[in-house]
């Protein structure tokens, strides 16, 4: 497992602190935590991702955590992964071909 974790159905007015407050209890190690916000508004989208000090803190904090309840909404804790493929790297007509357009009806 990796250290990095997926945190689901937050609470829409929990902060980083608390949730860092939260995984670090029983002596886990925390190193980051981010909340996604929405981009006009500010306000939290309802998820997360955190990075533990451990692999071990990571399974620890995610068999403890997961399913528990926090405000009234259970919390959804997983395993976080990144895709495999670098966006960056390949445009779209190297990986799908050129578009086609359609045809014209008659």
């Amino acid at each position: 497992m990796k250290q990095h974790l997926y945190i689901g159905n937050l609470p829409l007015d929990f902060s980083e602190d608390q949730l860092r407050e939260l995984f670090a209890s029983d002596g886990r190690e925390v190193e980051t935590v981010t909340i996604r916000k929405k981009a006009k508004t500010g306000r939290s989208r309802g998820f997360g991702f955190i990075k533990m000090g451990s692999e071990e803190d990571a399974e620890s904090a995610l068999t403890a955590l997961n399913g528990t309840d926090l405000a009234g909404r259970t919390l959804k804790v997983g395993e976080a992964y990144r895709e495999t493929r670098d966006r960056a790297v390949t445009s779209s007509y190297e990986d799908y071909g050129r578009p086609q357009r359609p045809r014209k009806r008659r």
